[in-house]
This record gives C-alpha cells, sequence and structure tokens, in this order.
C-alpha cells in the first residue's frame, strides 16, 4: 500500500515537473499537401512524338501569319523624300548651317509621284534620322505639372530653358524645357493639279496625352521670346490641350531615326498622279548632321510598313519545322525504345571504364 502511493506520489511529481517545464517551439509547418508538394500534377513525358507534333503545331501557327503579316505590309503604300539637302542652294551647301541660321525664305518646291493607287485616309509623317530625343538631359527637361496645371513654382528641371529675363523681372516659360523649345517647324502644303490638297491635323495625338496630361486652362507665356530660337512658335490664344503639334513632339521617341504624324489627307490618290509640295525648310538638322524627311503612307491591319513582325513568324515557323522534320528523320532511321536502361552509362560500361 505504501509502495503505491509512493508511484502514485512520484508519478504526481513527475507530471508537475512536466508541466511547469518549458515546451520547444517547433518552426515544423503544418502538413498539408501543398506544403509537402504533394499535389496531384501533370508530368508529361517528352517522347519523340510529342516533341515532333509540338514543333509542328508551332510551324502551321507561325508560317501563315508570317506570311499574311508580310502580305499585309506589302500592301501599304508609303512615298519617302528626303530634302535636307536639296532643299539648300547649290551656293550654300558648303555652309548649310549658317544658311539656314540666316537665310529669310527656306520655301521649298518638291514634286511626289505616287506609284500606287494610295487609299484615305493617308497618313503624312516627318521623318528625323539621327536625333536623339532620348538623351537623359533632353527627356529630362520638362515640367508635367506645369503642363497640366500650369504650376510654375518649380520648374528648376527644365534649365536652361525655364525662366525669362523681362527687364527687372524673371518670368517662366510656358511650356518649358528643351523638348518644347526643339518644337519641330518645318511645314507643308500638298496640292494635285494645281488644286489644294486639305491635311487634317485633329486628332494627331493620343487621346490620353490631350484629356489629362496637357491641361486646357493652361496658355503658352513666353515662349520662344528668347535670344536664341530652338524651334516653331505657339499661339499663345491657345491652350496646350489643343496645341497638338507639340503633344505629338513631347512623346519622345526612343529611337535616334524616328517618324512623328503631321496630318491626314483624306481623299484618295490616284497611280501615276504628282503631288505638288511647297515646304518650309526651317528646322536646323545641319549643326548634328541629321536628314529631314516627308513621308506620305497608308496602312493596313496591321499598321505601317514594317516586315519585321512578317520574317519574325516565318523564321520561328520555318525553324520549327526544320527541327521537326529532322527529328522525324532520326526517329525513324534510328528509334530507340522509350526508358531503355541499356543506354546509361554504367551499364554500357559495366567495368566503370
Amino acid at each position: 500500500m505504501m509502495s503505491s502511493n509512493t508511484a502514485a506520489s512520484s508519478s504526481g511529481g513527475a507530471g508537475s515537473a512536466d508541466s511547469s517545464a518549458p515546451r520547444r517551439i517547433s518552426k515544423r509547418p503544418k502538413y498539408s499537401k501543398f506544403t509537402q508538394q504533394e499535389l496531384p500534377a501533370c508530368k508529361p513525358i517528352l517522347t519523340p512524338r510529342w516533341v515532333i507534333s509540338a514543333f509542328l503545331l508551332v510551324s502551321i501557327i507561325f508560317i501563315p501569319i508570317g506570311v499574311a503579316s508580310l502580305f499585309a505590309s506589302r500592301d501599304v503604300v508609303e512615298l519617302v523624300d528626303e530634302y535636307e539637302t536639296v532643299c539648300i542652294p547649290p551656293a550654300n551647301r558648303t555652309d548649310k548651317v549658317k544658311y539656314i541660321q540666316t537665310s529669310t525664305d527656306n520655301t521649298c518646291n518638291r514634286s511626289i509621284t505616287v506609284t500606287k493607287k494610295m487609299k484615305q485616309p493617308i497618313y503624312v509623317y516627318y521623318q528625323l534620322d539621327n536625333f536623339y530625343q532620348n538623351h537623359r538631359r533632353y527627356v529630362k527637361s520638362r515640367n508635367d505639372a506645369q503642363l497640366k496645371n500650369g504650376n510654375s513654382d518649380d520648374i528648376s528641371s527644365c534649365k536652361p530653358e525655364d525662366n525669362l529675363s523681362n527687364g527687372s523681372a524673371i518670368v517662366p516659360i510656358v511650356p518649358c524645357g528643351l523638348i518644347a523649345w526643339s518644337l519641330f517647324n518645318d511645314t507643308y502644303k500638298f496640292s494635285r493639279n494645281n488644286l489644294p490638297l486639305t491635311v487634317n491635323k485633329k486628332d494627331i495625338s493620343w487621346k490620353s496625352d490631350r484629356e489629362h496630361k496637357f491641361g486646357k486652362d493652361v496658355y503658352p507665356k513666353n515662349f520662344q521670346n528668347g535670344t536664341l530660337k530652338g524651334g516653331a512658335s505657339l499661339n499663345e490664344s491657345i491652350p496646350l490641350s489643343k496645341q497638338e503639334d507639340l503633344i505629338v513632339w513631347m512623346r519622345t521617341a526612343a529611337l535616334p531615326t524616328f517618324r512623328k504624324l503631321y496630318g491626314r489627307i483624306e481623299v484618295d490618290l490616284e497611280e501615276n498622279e504628282t503631288i505638288q509640295v511647297i515646304l518650309e525648310n526651317n528646322y536646323n538638322t545641319y549643326s548634328f548632321n541629321g536628314k529631314k524627311k516627308l513621308v506620305l503612307s497608308t496602312t493596313s491591319w496591321l499598321g505601317g510598313r514594317n516586315d519585321f513582325l512578317g520574317i519574325a513568324y516565318l523564321t520561328v515557323g520555318g525553324l520549327s519545322f526544320f527541327l521537326a522534320l529532322s527529328f522525324t528523320v532520326v526517329y525513324l532511321v534510328k528509334p530507340r525504345r522509350l526508358g531503355d536502361p541499356s543506354y546509361l552509362s554504367w551499364n554500357r560500361n559495366p567495368g566503370g571504364r
């Protein structure tokens, strides 16, 4: 009896000791099929038939898309006229920079022959080469708050085209910055059979830019009033949201060769017609050996002329077809049983050599 009490008391003491001892905290996560990676999964085995079928499927999809893209690109009619040299008089071509800076009459007459019927709308672009709009200093030289709200409190990012000295006062430039200051200022007038062709310049910019980035109550002030004029001037009675040439120019290009939309001709142009162009060659690209081109282009369901997408699809599709054909030949000429252990290195060389 005594021994049983003693045993009971000793067991009770052990229990009380266990309850008072600190429990070890375990970092083991709660068991689940997700944490233990036991969820059902599809584990396909890449058999030769599956690989060949996959390459064939890619080629069947990509090759027709590539052919359709190339045909769509080739249907686009594009006329390009490079004029930066021919619009300089021969006597002044030895010093083009001096001529463009001092000449008061830069009118130039050009003729463009339509090689194929162009259906409306016909998009008019100007193209600049060797113009690095993606330069860090140039891209940062703007103030989006000023463009949207007219706020000129902090326009230090626009230097050196941030403020203008007006006598003893310092006044802000709206819009400020090098991007706006260098606004393209060549102009084009088109005619056919001595009748003018109207160029529609409405809605040539992005709708989101007009509505959200350029203010309806923000007007140009002190723009191009400095000693050095960089480009086109702006009408101070028209808000920035309606100055679409400026909006198009302010969306900077990523590459040194780029096109920007000038307007739209909304009549058809027939084959072999001659389009007369009266242009004002004002923009100075001669200081940096740049080129200027006038581009007339139609569009297709894929956009403008661009053969790269079609060639890329055809290349991938053709390569996939070649690989499928090669694997088929290898599979038929020298087949092997799937999962054959005799191909393992230790079975092929039992001696370990």
